[in-house]
C-alpha cells in the first residue's frame, strides 16, 4: 500500500536520527523532503501546504530541538499530525435507533459501488446483522444480476424490481420490504456514471429524499489520486455525504487520496477495500494508517486478524496436544489453513514493525506452496496423518503420485513437520508442561 511514499517518508525522517542535535535548520530541510514526498504521492497541495507548516511550527520549538532525543520527538509529531489530518479517531458506521439502518451507495461507475455495498453487507452479517441488499442501478447492463451473484456468495437476499421501475420507487419498496421481512440494514446500490452530471445527481437526491439514509457513503478509487478527492468534494457538496469507502488500496496507489479526503471534505474516510475477495474490507484506522505511512507496521490490524482466523477451541486443542506432544499432520494443516486466512503473506509481512517491505518486494511469497502441502496431506491416509512414522519410501510415491508432486516434496513437507514437532517440544519443557496463561487458558500472543 503506497509503497512509494512510505520509502520516502522513511528515508527523509530517518536523516533525523542519524543527528544527535536538530537545529531549525535540520527540521525546515527534512520537511522539503517530506513536502516532496506527499507531493509526490498526490497528495493535495494545500493539504501538504498546511500539513508541513503545522508539523513546522511544533517540531522547530524549544520543548523537541531541546530535547534529549529531538529526532524521535519529530517522528513522533509528523504521525500525530498525519493522524489528525486522516481524522484522528475511526469514524463509525451510525446505526439507526429504530431499524433498518439505510446506507446509501454513491459514486461514479466504476469505482466499485456494486461489489462494497456486498462487502460491507457482509461485514455486518458476520456482526449479527440481518443485511438487504437493494437493486436501484436500472441503467448499467448487468448491474442488478452482479449484485445478486455477490450476494448469493455471501448469502444476503437481494431485493431487485427488474430495470423498468424508477430507482426511487425501488429504494422505497426496499425499505418496506426489509421492514417486513427483519432486515435490520439495507446497502441501496445506486447508478453511477462516467462523470458527475445533473441527471445522476437530481436521481439521487430524489432517492435520498425519498428513504432519509442514516449514511450515504462515497465510494471512490484510490489508484485514481488527486481525482478521487475532486469526485468526493464534488458529490459532498451536492448530497453532503456522511463518510468514504476508499477502494483498490491494495493496488499500487500513490496514497494522496487517503491523506487528502479528509481534509478537503470535511467527510471521514469509514472503510478501505484492500483486495477483489468479498472479505477484504477493513474498517480505516487514521493512527493505523499513519503507522503503516512511516513504515512501523499495523499490529493492532494483524492481532484482529488473527482473532478473526484462530478459532478459539482449535487453540485450546493445540495446546493440549503441544503439551501432551501428540501434534499430528492434520494439525499442521490446519494451522497453515487458519494463517491462510488472515489474508495474502505480503499483507501480512506489511503489518509486522520493522520489516522493511522495500527489501522484500523482490522476495517471492509462492502462495502455491499452501495448496501443495494441502494436497500432499490430504493424499495420506488418516493413520498416516497421525503416525507419520509409518511413511516408508513406497507409501511416499504413492502419496506424491496422488497429489501430483515429487517425492522430494513429501520429503520436504515431513521435514518441516519434524522441525515445528521439535520446535513445540522445547517449546513444552521450557514451560514445565505446564498450561500458558491464567484460569487454564492458553495465553496466544493475539
Amino acid at each position: 500500500m503506497f509503497q512509494s511514499l512510505v520509502d520516502k517518508m522513511t528515508a527523509a525522517l530517518g536523516k533525523f536520527r542519524n543527528k544527535g542535535k536538530l537545529t531549525e535548520a535540520d527540521v525546515k530541510a527534512g520537511m522539503r523532503e517530506v513536502k516532496l514526498a506527499l507531493l509526490e504521492a498526490d497528495v493535495n497541495y494545500k493539504v501538504v501546504k498546511d500539513f508541513i507548516k503545522t508539523v513546522t511550527e511544533r517540531a522547530v520549538g524549544s520543548e523537541v530541538l531541546e530535547s534529549l532525543m529531538p529526532a524521535q520527538q519529530v517522528v513522533k509529531i509528523v504521525n500525530e499530525e498525519l493522524c489528525a489530518l486522516m481524522g484522528g479517531t475511526q469514524s463509525k458506521l451510525h446505526i439507526s435507533s429504530r431499524p433498518p439502518t439505510v446506507i446509501m451507495m454513491v459514486g461514479l461507475q466504476g469505482a466499485g459501488k456494486t461489489t462494497h455495498a456486498a462487502k460491507l453487507a457482509g461485514m455486518y452479517k458476520k456482526q449479527s446483522k440481518r443485511p438487504l441488499l437493494v437493486a436501484c442501478d436500472v441503467y448499467r447492463p448487468a448491474a442488478i444480476k452482479q449484485l445478486e451473484v455477490v450476494g448469493g456468495q455471501l448469502e444476503i437476499p437481494v431485493f431487485q424490481m427488474g430495470d423498468k421501475v424508477s430507482p426511487v420507487e425501488i429504494a422505497k419498496a426496499g425499505i418496506e420490504h426489509a421492514k417486513k421481512h427483519g432486515h435490520d440494514m439495507v446497502f441501496i446500490d445506486t447508478a453511477g456514471r462516467l462523470h458527475i452530471d445533473e441527471v445522476l445527481m437530481n436521481e439521487l437526491r430524489d432517492i435520498k429524499a425519498a428513504v432519509e439514509p442514516a449514511e450515504i457513503l462515497l465510494v471512490v478509487d484510490a489508484m485514481t489520486g488527486q481525482d478521487a478527492v475532486n469526485v468526493a468534494e464534488s458529490f459532498n457538496e451536492l448530497l453532503d455525504i456522511t463518510g468514504v469507502v476508499l477502494t483498490k488500496m491494495d493496488g499500487d496507489t500513490r496514497g494522496g487520496a487517503a491523506l487528502s479526503v479528509r481534509h478537503v471534505t470535511g467527510k471521514p474516510i469509514k472503510f478501505v477495500g484492500m483486495g477483489e475477495k468479498l472479505d477484504m474490507i477493513e474498517p480505516f484506522f487514521p493512527d493505523r494508517m499513519a503507522s503503516r505511512i512511516l513504515g512501523m507496521g499495523d499490529v493492532l490490524s494483524l492481532i484482529e486478524k488473527a482473532q478473526q482466523s484462530f478459532d478459539e477451541k482449535q487453540a485450546l486443542e493445540l495446546e493440549r496436544k503441544m503439551r501432551e506432544q501428540s501434534f499430528t499432520l492434520t494439525d499442521f494443516l490446519d494451522q497453515f489453513k487458519q494463517v491462510r486466512g488472515m489474508g495474502s503473506l505480503e499483507q501480512l509481512v506489511g503489518m509486522i514493525p520493522g520489516v522493511n517491505a522495500n527489501a522484500l518486494k523482490d522476495a517471492k511469497f509462492d502462495e502455491r506452496q499452501l495448496d501443495r502441502t494441502e494436497a500432499i496431506i490430504l493424499s495420506m491416509t488418516p493413520e498416516e496423518r497421525d503416525n507419520p512414522n509409518i511413511i516408508n519410501a513406497s507409501r511416499k510415491k504413492r502419496i506424491a503420485d496422488g497429489a501430483g508432486m515429487k517425492v522430494e516434496d513429501v520429503n520436504r513437507l515431513l521435514k518441516q513437520y519434524d522441525q515445528m514437532k521439535q520446535m513445540m517440544k522445547k517449546f513444552s519443557s521450557m514451560t514445565g508442561g505446564k498450561r500458558f496463561g491464567r484460569k487454564g487458558k492458553m495465553k496466544f500472543p493475539f
